[in-house]
């Protein structure tokens, strides 16, 4: 939808993306119990919880770094939900920095599921405060420690933030351990007040058997939409 409306001089805003969004869930049978995807561009996603309305929405231009967030499950009881966030440029040439900070939380967030799959694979226990300390040792590293302002991962289950072990070692210090049968995120994020953000989500559900799996795709890349 962006890339087609840049590309031929259309208006659209953060908005219409999300409503564009939240249509297509209903044709594909998917609820977000009126919880709207996070669409943001610039410096609106440094807000984490920002969410577009008609009135606060940015008309997205090119060269503008874009953040979505999107969480649903399926319309029939017992259905488990599904919450990823990707990000990505309008144009071909985003900015250093921009690529430094996805780099910075794609690792991260590469590191923490190594954590979780090692500790699995060895028998060894795993609490959820451990998974966002490996995460978060890699923004620090980065140099951006300070903007990483949420906890790394929270419980999935028939709601999207589900009661289980969180990834947490900020807001709380979750020492739950992580079991065979859980569903949680991998988030981590770098927030830049005022001028950009970048988060990359990814959901972990932990087999019967205790293998660690990925449901969906990694993204490994910024998205570069062909606008001109």
């Amino acid at each position: 939808l962006i890339e087609s409306k840049l590309k031929n001089g259309s208006t659209v805003t953060e908005f219409d993306v999300q409503q564009f969004i939240v249509g297509r869930f209903d044709e594909c049978g998917l609820d977000c119990m009126n919880e709207f995807p996070i669409v943001g561009v610039n410096d609106h996603p440094a807000n984490p919880h920002f969410e577009p309305t008609k009135t606060n929405a940015y008309t997205i231009q090119k060269g503008d770094t874009i953040l979505i967030d999107l969480w649903a499950k399926m319309k029939k009881p017992g259905s488990v939900f599904a919450d990823i966030t990707w990000c990505g440029f309008a144009g071909d040439r985003p900015s250093e920095k921009y690529k430094r900070i996805f780099d910075a939380v794609r690792d991260a967030r590469n590191a923490a599921l190594a954590f979780v799959r090692q500790r699995f694979s060895t028998g060894r226990p795993c609490q959820g405060w451990e998974v966002d300390e490996a995460c978060r040792e890699v923004v620090k590293r980065s140099g951006f420690g300070d903007s990483f302002i949420h906890r790394t991962g929270h419980s999935i289950g028939e709601n999207v933030h589900g009661n289980g072990v969180h990834m947490d070692n900020l807001e709380t210090r979750d020492e739950r351990r992580l079991i065979p049968g859980i569903c949680f995120s991998i988030e981590p994020g770098i927030y830049l007040q005022g001028d950009m953000a970048v988060r990359t989500e990814i959901d972990v559900f932990i087999t019967p058997e205790g293998k660690v799996t990925v449901q969906g795709e990694l993204q490994e890349k910024l998205v570069l939409l062909s606008v001109s």
